[in-house]
């Protein structure tokens, strides 16, 4: 197990890259126009390095109503916001949804998702969790158009690269801006910032082994290394956008399975997702 010291923005912190846990969050509840709620959840796998996969089943359930209720079942390393939501009734009122983790490391924890006031979510706190600076907060940000070419279940063989083609868009808010490279100078950040302007990004949301892509993908979790290729990370460079805002990528399949690629249109503040699912023989 990796165990060194990094600075995040002139911050030490203690670095563990294999072995550790993930840990299921929950992030809050949102009220829909119709009078049900989305209850949020997300994730931290407390290794900077290794992704771990963890099935539905027992070592992976929302309950009641699970075990599969639309959660990962691969995990990306550190921190994941917002990943997921579960639409609950009008007349939820104190009951609560229960996710079980077990990592392979054995270790178990939950997240209890509830209607307290105290979890209540706007767009504001999450593009403030998502590390957007506040002076961007307060714009009337929209989140980004997507959409993926073809069907949304297909098929793929190992070993054998498979094209994505998505279109992005953005309403142009926050204006993209890159992260400042880190100055040991300087104070280090009390809070979480990232860059800004649309980005775009494919990982592994279900499934059981690593998938390639190429060209490699913008990190999608929080890695405030610099160098990482990461937008929480000093010294980011938001990309300039592809033409027509069109983005295509090789994906291909390590083992056979069944496997949920995510798309992720993310303006630094707001993110819009599709899922597409894969099976590989």
């Amino acid at each position: 197990m990796a165990c060194l010291l990094l600075a995040r923005d002139g911050a030490a912190q203690q670095y563990r890259g294999f072995g550790q846990e993930v840990v299921p969050a929950y992030e809050g509840w949102e009220p829909n126009a119709d009078g049900s709620f989305n209850l949020v959840f997300g994730t931290m796998n407390r290794n900077w390095e290794e992704e771990l996969h963890v099935p539905i089943g027992p070592d992976n359930n929302i309950e009641p109503g699970g075990p599969d209720q639309g959660q990962p079942t691969w995990f990306l390393p550190r921190r994941n916001r917002f990943l997921f939501r579960i639409r609950v009734p009008a007349d939820f009122g104190e009951s609560e949804l229960v996710w079980t983790v077990t990592s392979p490391n054995g270790k178990t924890y939950r997240a209890y998702g509830t209607l307290h006031p105290d979890y209540f979510i706007d767009e504001a706190v999450i593009q403030r969790n998502n590390g957007l600076q506040t002076r961007d907060v307060v714009l009337p940000n929209l989140a980004p158009e997507l959409s993926v070419e073809g069907s949304g279940t297909r098929t793929a063989q190992v070993g054998v690269p498979v094209t994505l083609t998505a279109f992005a868009s953005d309403d142009g808010l926050p204006e993209p801006r890159s992260r400042r490279p880190l100055d040991p100078s300087r104070p280090s950040n009390i809070t979480m910032q990232t860059a800004a302007g649309l980005r775009l990004s494919w990982f592994v949301y279900r499934g059981g082994a690593e998938v390639v892509f190429d060209p490699p993908q913008i990190k999608v979790w929080e890695d405030t290394r610099p160098n990482s290729n990461s937008p929480w990370g000093p010294g980011w460079e938001t990309p300039p956008l592809p033409e027509g805002g069109k983005w295509e990528v090789a994906a291909t399949f390590k083992e056979p399975g069944t496997y949920v690629l995510r798309c992720l249109a993310h303006d630094g503040g707001l993110k819009t997702h599709r899922d597409i699912t894969f099976n590989v023989e």
